[in-house]
């Protein structure tokens, strides 16, 4: 065995050993973080009597039930809660595609008076605290006599200035010489932007319709506030208000079937639109 084979056996080994220590590590760490959603899964289908009676906690159960999920539908009304949040969660992400594409292109394709200056300004927005606007909001709904309905829960969230930026940064990558020629062709600038930039930045739409579904989905604090009024719950606060007033203090296993319904239909969008959120991220970090 001559030198080079020997130093490519080196290598090979070398690189297998590192193979061996990464897929390790990736294997705990992904334990770790799959384990607390077993533990919910699996709480969810212990009976209550099986649960209680446990003195040390049982990594699987011999006898599992589905008679929690049945009680987080009949117990409370959670399928409104379904509703809601279904209907507070297509329409604020509607409205707020609406609002941010067109203000993405502006600032990418447009020429106007002050447009960086605008723009820098409007990025200084994301420098205030969540805390501030949400104190602002409040009270702006509250005067307009707002609470308690589906648009004091919209309209302060059809808005977000990070999303216009990255979608921003998406246009602008698109060559300046495929908006000339649309020009040239008499295409206006809304034809452009629906027939050209739309299908070439989709990719980066979808994620950022994602990420808004997932953040309307998982809404927790605006709707506390603006809302006390048990027609208008999402799930979230309404499961706050399960634990605080219904079964769920005494009846963890109902309790955990109630957040398993409600995960699934997250873990089901992101299970189907995976790819597209890489691809739209990768996207959003590239240049050229």
């Amino acid at each position: 065995m001559n030198n080079y084979d020997k130093i490519e056996r080196a290598a090979r080994l070398r690189k297998r050993i590192q193979n061996i220590i990464v897929y390790t590590f990736l294997t705990i760490w992904g334990i770790l973080v799959l384990f607390p959603f077993y533990w919910m899964i699996l709480t969810s289908v212990k009976s209550y009597g099986s649960y209680n009676a446990e003195r040390i906690p049982a990594f699987f159960t011999l006898s599992p039930t589905l008679q929690n999920y049945v009680d987080a539908f009949t117990t409370v009304p959670l399928a409104g809660y379904f509703l809601n949040t279904l209907i507070f969660t297509l329409a604020t992400t509607a409205i707020m595609l609406l609002v941010i594409i067109p203000a993405a292109f502006a600032f990418a394709r447009l020429e106007f008076r002050g447009k960086n200056l605008v723009f820098t300004l409007f990025l200084s927005l994301m420098m205030i605290p969540n805390e501030l606007v949400v104190i602002t909001n409040f009270t702006t709904i509250t005067d307009w006599n707002m609470r308690n309905t589906f648009g004091g829960l919209i309209l302060p969230s059809v808005v977000s200035v990070f999303y216009i930026y990255l979608l921003k940064e998406n246009f602008a990558q698109i060559p300046n010489e495929l908006y000339y020629a649309a020009k040239v062709d008499g295409t206006s600038d809304l034809k452009y932007l629906w027939k050209v930039m739309l299908p070439i930045c989709r990719p980066t739409i979808i994620t950022i319709t994602i990420l808004k579904v997932i953040e309307c989905w998982n809404s927790y604090v605006w709707p506390r506030l603006i809302t006390d009024n048990e027609a208008y719950f999402l799930v979230s606060n309404g499961i706050q208000e399960i634990r605080e007033n219904g079964f769920g203090r005494e009846n963890i296993p109902a309790m955990m079937a109630a957040v398993v319904v409600i995960s699934v239909p997250l873990v089901i969008l992101f299970l189907i639109f995976r790819k597209k959120i890489m691809e739209g991220v990768a996207r959003g970090g590239t240049k050229g």
